[in-house]
């Protein structure tokens, strides 16, 4: 094939692709298309493969390549700042001393696979506690403690908290399964923050009476609507203020604040925000990055304690991810914790109610 076309060929094929030439068994880039340049960088033309891209199975995937006059794979991953980059790489034989190199991002599709065995794993994991403790207190009961009415007692009620807890667990997947089905689809209706936040407040009532806990409200008296989903919107602030309520401790002080409009730089739209804050012991910055990761617990004896599943925060930021918002958490040990949802407000345009640009 001529020069000139194999150059054409890696500059107009659609993946990341070097032309490497080997001379004295030395791979040297003669070209490189922009994708690839992208990668690797802007001035890789002329420079040594192994100054480029250090790893062993690329090198021993061309040494087969010329050796065999042959097309060779491999796969190899990269790592880049603090996240690795995951490739296939195609080796394809262009004559005695030139090869093109083709490279495949798999990295999104290894990501997606990881997520799915550590969700495995966790969920595993979550599960086998419960079901270990309720089947040794079935083995007791039909053993040692048939006939004790008092152990009996004693143990049922230790089973059904601990299946009241795989419940709550299945519940919580069930529910995160349905944000992330629907987590592109934009919410069409018209509805307001404060008429959702007093429902909400209606619902958590009896626990915060339980827990002694006040629930104070500012800027609850306007009317400021969005565009959203009426009972994945309740789904988010029940959490929020369940989790201020029981974590911020009994005889306490939970304050909702509703702010109407704030131009928020983030997201580069007018919005409203959701304030939840506690007066708890606080979270460790260390902590915070990670407070919305699937299972992810600060204190695991004290949430499982408390009932916590560890999805309640993966499922608050889907849903407003949804709403195409945020989460934003402010926490200091020992001075409570501050959970904000930023929402973008809904515009009157031609007598409609759209989201605002």
């Amino acid at each position: 094939m001529a020069q000139i076309s194999i150059d054409r060929l890696v500059l107009g094929t659609p993946l990341p692709t070097l032309l490497l030439q080997r001379h004295d068994g030395l791979d040297t880039i003669r070209n490189a298309n922009a994708l690839a340049r992208d990668i690797f960088g802007t001035e890789i033309v002329d420079k040594p493969l192994f100054k480029v891209l250090r790893d062993a199975q690329i090198f021993d995937m061309l040494d087969r390549v010329f050796d065999t006059q042959t097309n060779q794979t491999c796969r190899f991953q990269r790592d880049v700042a603090r996240s690795t980059m995951y490739y296939d790489a195609t080796a394809i034989w262009m004559g005695p001393d030139q090869a093109v190199v083709q490279f495949t991002d798999l990295t999104d599709l290894e990501t997606a696979n990881q997520m799915r065995r550590d969700f495995v794993s966790n969920v595993s994991h979550e599960l086998k506690t419960p079901l270990a403790a309720l089947m040794g207190f079935i083995e007791t009961l039909l053993g040692p403690a048939r006939p004790d009415p008092v152990a009996q007692e004693r143990f049922l009620k230790i089973m059904n908290q601990e299946a009241q807890r795989m419940n709550r667990l299945v519940s919580d997947l069930l529910s995160l399964s349905r944000v992330e089905e629907t987590q592109r689809m934009r919410p069409t209706k018209t509805v307001c923050l404060n008429d959702i936040l007093t429902s909400s407040l209606e619902v958590l009532q009896p626990t915060a009476q339980t827990n002694n806990v006040q629930i104070t409200t500012q800027g609850l008296d306007q009317r400021v609507c969005i565009l959203g989903d009426w009972d994945q919107l309740v789904q988010v602030f029940v959490n929020l203020m369940e989790n201020a309520i029981k974590y911020g401790g009994p005889d306490n002080t939970v304050v909702l604040t509703l702010v109407g409009s704030v131009y928020e730089q983030t997201l580069r739209k007018t919005c409203a925000i959701v304030r939840v804050k506690d007066h708890g012991p606080g979270i460790d910055a260390v902590h915070l990055p990670r407070l919305a990761e699937r299972f992810y617990r600060v204190d695991d004896h004290r949430d499982r304690k408390t009932g916590g599943t560890g999805l309640g925060l993966a499922i608050v930021k889907h849903i407003a991810t949804r709403h195409r918002g945020r989460m934003v958490v402010q926490s200091q040990r020992g001075q409570g914790a501050e959970f904000s949802i930023i929402l973008p407000l809904a515009a009157e345009i031609n007598g409609e109610l759209v989201s605002s640009s």
